[in-house]
């Protein structure tokens, strides 16, 4: 029997982020994308997605959806087989996290939500290369029209909320993938290379010629990277 893999998208995405993972990876495991906006208290969220989940499971989250990852590892760490740590932060917000995040909500209710998400894929999210093609960026922009301000708010509160994960790393003993796009600049290298150190059974990989949606950038490298690791 298949094991389970829950993915948990990032910030203003939805399943549509892991469209390549769940045919790509189906010989492997049972994906489910499940909710990351379910509540704006990150401890709710991640209870929620525990409470409807049945069993043991493996997780795989990027970006907001790896921060989810901790802390379901943290109210059921018997539960999780792997963690898939994706492009993601371990520590608290920093002042110009918090300062960015909070003009994006003040621009929601102006009524500028689609202009986030066309400001921050063009200076932000994906790779130049990839940034330049008209069918990734309307991928990006019609997954954050799916979410919506509701939502997007529900997000944005819970994670600006989050605890530093950093003193939970070293307690992590199921076996762990990170992966990160070289040229992710919301959640950069140097995240990934200090949870790699700090948790005991981890496995880096860096994907070149890709920024933050690794999973939509460079989805065939992201597969053929789980599929060996798993």
């Amino acid at each position: 029997m298949r094991e389970t893999l829950l993915m948990i998208p990032g910030t203003l995405c939805d399943a549509s982020l892991f469209q390549h993972q769940i045919t790509g990876l189906q010989p492997i495991a049972n994906c489910k994308v499940v909710s990351n906006s379910s509540s704006d208290n990150l401890q709710e969220v991640a209870a929620h997605i525990l409470a409807e989940t049945l069993g043991n499971f493996s997780v795989m989250g990027l970006s907001y959806g790896g921060i989810i990852a901790f802390e379901m590892w943290r109210q059921a760490p018997e539960r999780i087989n792997r963690l898939i740590l994706m492009d993601t932060n371990h520590k608290k917000p920093s002042e110009k996290t918090r300062m960015m995040q909070q003009r994006f909500i003040g621009m929601s209710y102006l009524g500028e939500f689609r202009e986030i998400t066309t400001h921050f894929l063009k200076d932000t999210l994906l790779h130049p290369d990839h940034a330049k093609e008209l069918e990734m960026r309307e991928t990006v922009l019609n997954m954050a029209l799916n979410v919506g301000r509701d939502a997007f708010f529900n997000q944005v509160k819970a994670q600006l909320a989050r605890p530093d994960s950093s003193e939970d790393l070293p307690n992590i003993k199921c076996p762990t993938l990170i992966i990160v796009g070289r040229e992710d600049l919301v959640c950069p290298i140097e995240l990934h290379e200090e949870m790699a150190t700090l948790i005991p059974n981890a496995t880096l990989k860096i994907i070149d010629n890709c920024g933050h949606l690794s999973t939509l950038e460079q989805p065939e490298k992201v597969n053929q990277i789980i599929k060996k690791w798993w």
